[in-house]
C-alpha cells in the first residue's frame, strides 16, 4: 500500500481542500502517514497570500524534498494556493518537484499521484469548483471542533489582495448540502461548528439572487445535537439586520463576530477598494453591541498601505482606542503582484511600517488585557480541549469569545475529570492579555 504525507499551510479554507484531498487518497487506498519519513508520497498544501507565507511554502517545500534526495518518498507534490498563482514557473524552478496541483484541481489529486509516479512532471490548474457534503473528506482537526467551507472565492476587488486571482469567482454551496454536511459532523461528535468562507457574509448571492446568510443559519440552528455555531470572515457590508437579529436571537449561534475591516480612515478604505466606510463600519459594530452587549468582536487591520500618512495611521490608532475591540490581528502592508496596490505611488518604508506595526499592537495588547480583567467572576461555558501536561487538575479550552487557532484560551484549574469535547461551566479568576485562568465549577 502506497503511504502519502501531508503538510498543509495558511488558513483554515485551506486545511478544509487538505482534508479532501486526504479523503480522496484514502478512498483510493492510499494510506495517510503523520511522518515524512514514511512515505511514497509528498503533498504540500501551500499558501501564497503575502510574501511570508509564500517564504514559508517555499520553505517547507524545499524541507520535505530532502526526503526525497535522502529517503524513501518517489514523489513530491505541490498544491494549493502557490502551485495554482504560479504552476508552470514554479514546477521549472523547483526540480524536485513532480506535480502542482491547483486550488480548483484538489479532485484530481489521483491524477497528479499516478502521473508523477510514472515518471510524468505534470502541472494540473482546475475550473472553478467546490466540495459537496458527498466529497470524501478526513477530519484533521479534534472532532469536537469542525469547519465548513460555505463557499469559495470572492468578489470583493480589494486593491491589496492576490485571493480573487487565486480562488477565482464567489460560489457557494447550497443551503441542503452545507445543512447535510453539518448534520453528519454533528452525528461524528461535533460540537462547534465554524462556518468559513473569504467572505461568508456573501453567502448565496451567487445561487439565490440575494446574500442567504441569515437564511442558511436559520435552518443550521434546528440541529438540534449541534451546541455551538460560528461565523467566521464577515464583511460589515453583509452583516445585515437580518443577519445581526438572528444571530441575537439565537442562542446556538456564538455572539462573536471576525470582521476583516483593514483601515479605518475613508481616504485609505478608497484606495484599498474597500466598499465600506469609517460611519457605515461604526454603524454596523454599534448595531451589534446594542443587540449583543456581550458580543467578542475580533478584526484585522493593515498599517502601510501606500500613501498612507501618520495622520491617517493616526485616525487607525484613534478608531481602535475608541471602539475596543476583543482581538486584533495587525499585518504590515504586503506587495503582491499583480494587485493594483502593487504599482501605486508612495509605498511606505519598511521601517515606518514595523513602527507602526508595534504601536497598535501595543495599544491593543493593553486594551485585550482591560477587557479580559473585566472578565474576572463571569461564568462561563467551555468548550475543553485539552489537559496541561505539567500541572494537574488544569485543562484548557475556549467559551463563545474565542475562536479556534487565532484567540486565547481559557485555563480551567480544579478539573480533575473532564475530557476534550465536554462543555462545562467556569468562573473566571484572572484575565491576562491573551488568555484567561478559571476554576471549574461543580454541577449539583
Amino acid at each position: 500500500m502506497l503511504k502519502v504525507g501531508f503538510v498543509s499551510l495558511g488558513c483554515s479554507k485551506n486545511r478544509v481542500d487538505t482534508e479532501v484531498m486526504l479523503g480522496i487518497l484514502k478512498k483510493n487506498n492510499i494510506e495517510i502517514v503523520s511522518e515524512p519519513s514514511e512515505a511514497d508520497i509528498l503533498i504540500v498544501n501551500t499558501c501564497s497570500f503575502i510574501e511570508s507565507a509564500k517564504e514559508e511554502s517555499i520553505t517547507t517545500i524545499l524541507a520535505m524534498s530532502e526526503y526525497k534526495n535522502n529517503g524513501k518518498c518517489r514523489s513530491l507534490i505541490i498544491a494549493g494556493c502557490l502551485g495554482q498563482r504560479y504552476g508552470q514557473t514554479l514546477l521549472d524552478e523547483i526540480p524536485e518537484a513532480d506535480a502542482i496541483v491547483g486550488t480548483d484541481a484538489w479532485d484530481r489529486i489521483m491524477e497528479a499521484v499516478e502521473a508523477s509516479l510514472n515518471g510524468e512532471r505534470i502541472v494540473i490548474i482546475g475550473k472553478e469548483t467546490i466540495y459537496h457534503q458527498d466529497t470524501p473528506r478526513i477530519i484533521t482537526t479534534p472532532s469536537y471542533s469542525t469547519n465548513v467551507k460555505i463557499a469559495e472565492g470572492c468578489n470583493n476587488r480589494c486593491a491589496f489582495c492576490s485571493i480573487p486571482l487565486i480562488r477565482g469567482n464567489y460560489r457557494s454551496r447550497s443551503i441542503e448540502d452545507v445543512k447535510t454536511e453539518v448534520i453528519n459532523l454533528t452525528r461524528n461528535g461535533a460540537k462547534e461548528i465554524n462556518l468559513i468562507a473569504q467572505d461568508t457574509t456573501n453567502y448565496g448571492a451567487d445561487l439565490y439572487g440575494k446574500a442567504s446568510l441569515a437564511k442558511l443559519l436559520g435552518e443550521l440552528v434546528k440541529i438540534k445535537e449541534l451546541p455551538w455555531l460560528r461565523i467566521q470572515y464577515a464583511y460589515p457590508q453583509g452583516l445585515t439586520d437580518e443577519v445581526i437579529d438572528i444571530m441575537a436571537s439565537e442562542e446556538k449561534i456564538c455572539n462573536y463576530a471576525d470582521i476583516p475591516l483593514q483601515h479605518a480612515h475613508n481616504a485609505v478604505l478608497k484606495k484599498m477598494h474597500r466598499a465600506d466606510t469609517v460611519e457605515y463600519i461604526e454603524e454596523i459594530i454599534g448595531k451589534l453591541r446594542m443587540k449583543m452587549p456581550d458580543i467578542s468582536l475580533r478584526s484585522t487591520f493593515i498599517v502601510g498601505f501606500p500613501g498612507e500618512t501618520d495622520a491617517q495611521y493616526q485616525a487607525l490608532r484613534n478608531f481602535v482606542e475608541k471602539h475596543r475591540f476583543d482581538k486584533v490581528g495587525v499585518f504590515t502592508y504586503s506587495r503582491e503582484e499583480d494587485t493594483p496596490a502593487y504599482d501605486m505611488p508612495n509605498q511606505v518604508a519598511e521601517e515606518i511600517m514595523q513602527e507602526r506595526y508595534h504601536d497598535l499592537m501595543s495599544l491593543q495588547s493593553k486594551i485585550s488585557e482591560d477587557i479580559n480583567k473585566n472578565l474576572e467572576n463571569k461564568v462561563m461555558d467551555v468548550l475543553i480541549e485539552g489537559r496541561d501536561t505539567e500541572q494537574e487538575n488544569v485543562t484548557y479550552g475556549r467559551s463563545y469569545r474565542e475562536a479556534p487557532e487565532v484567540d486565547g484560551q481559557i485555563y480551567v484549574e480544579e478539573d480533575a475529570d473532564s475530557k476534550p469535547g465536554d462543555i462545562i461551566k467556569v468562573k473566571i479568576q484572572q484575565g491576562f492579555v491573551y488568555d484567561l485562568v478559571g476554576t471549574k465549577i461543580a454541577e449539583r
